[in-house]
């Protein structure tokens, strides 16, 4: 909240700001045009950079969605953000974003084996729109690796659970996953999903261990639970770091460029700047 992380990150990218992609939030609270553009030039001057690739509305606030819309629209104008987003957003939101604007670029969700409500009728609204979808806590903060049925798929496919359950969620075209990390040696680990392919009888075998939902889930089943968290058309940089700016550093230099050529763009392996933050 003070941001104290966006001035560390800033540090760790400083010299190196064209091979990162940079991500950040707005929150509610800032949310509308002239606090929405105040926050964002808040952040700039914290990072030490007169860019950010990727500006996210955190989730929906009681200020209209038509002034934020327009902060954020403002900003990619005079170049301070690139391309803009929203986060936890449902169908119902999405339908009224696109009564808007057609420019949003991403919906952050939270998405893994255990949380698949947005199966139902969000991600084939973001798949309709080309629309990418960006999971969160794709790993349900490390809780998948104990889970039986992953190990099995692991120990066949000579992978990490955290790699299976990584690989379950890119199997979704325009699905982007970002799983956390603090150590290096996890980036790698993390983006040797990218080569599991599951095949069906894995995919029946997860399904069978957490099934994919059969009604409508409600609304904060998309979401983390707010007393606990205060095929794609766009393209995205592929020898990027990427980050949540408020807290986190996505570091993949010297790892990423291995798999330029395929599908490094969906997947990106987060590090804590400073805080932990509720994202991960």
């Amino acid at each position: 909240a003070s941001g104290g992380a966006e001035r560390i990150l800033g540090q760790a990218i400083e010299g190196r700001r064209d091979e990162t992609m940079l991500v950040s939030k707005v929150l509610p609270s800032n949310a509308g045009r002239a606090r929405a553009i105040a926050a964002c030039e808040a952040s700039l001057k914290r990072l030490g950079t007169d860019r950010i690739d990727l500006y996210l509305l955190h989730w929906r606030g009681s200020v209209p969605l038509a002034e934020t819309v327009r902060a954020f629209e403002e900003l990619v104008a005079a170049g301070k953000i690139l391309r803009w987003g929203v986060s936890n957003f449902d169908v119902s939101d999405l339908a009224e974003l696109d009564a808007i604007s057609p420019n949003c670029a991403v919906n952050q969700v939270l998405y893994n084996l255990t949380r698949r409500g947005t199966e139902f009728d969000l991600l084939p609204k973001a798949h309709r729109r080309s629309m990418p979808v960006m999971a969160y806590s794709p790993i349900e903060q490390g809780a998948l690796i104990d889970e039986p049925a992953v190990l099995d798929i692991a120990r066949r496919h000579e992978a990490s659970p955290a790699q299976i359950a990584l690989a379950w969620v890119l199997r979704r075209p325009g699905v982007i996953a970002i799983p956390k990390t603090s150590r290096a040696e996890r980036v790698t680990e993390n983006l040797g999903a990218l080569d599991i392919e599951l095949t069906e009888t894995d995919l029946a075998r997860l399904d069978k261990a957490f099934p994919p939902p059969r009604r409508r889930p409600g609304r904060w089943a998309l979401a983390l639970p707010m007393a606990a968290s205060p095929p794609s058309t766009t393209t995205w940089p592929c020898r990027a770091t990427a980050s949540t700016a408020s807290a986190m550093v996505l570091k993949s230099a010297g790892v990423v460029p291995r798999i330029a050529s395929r599908r490094c763009w969906r997947m990106a392996s987060v590090v804590p700047v400073s805080c932990r933050h509720m994202e991960e």
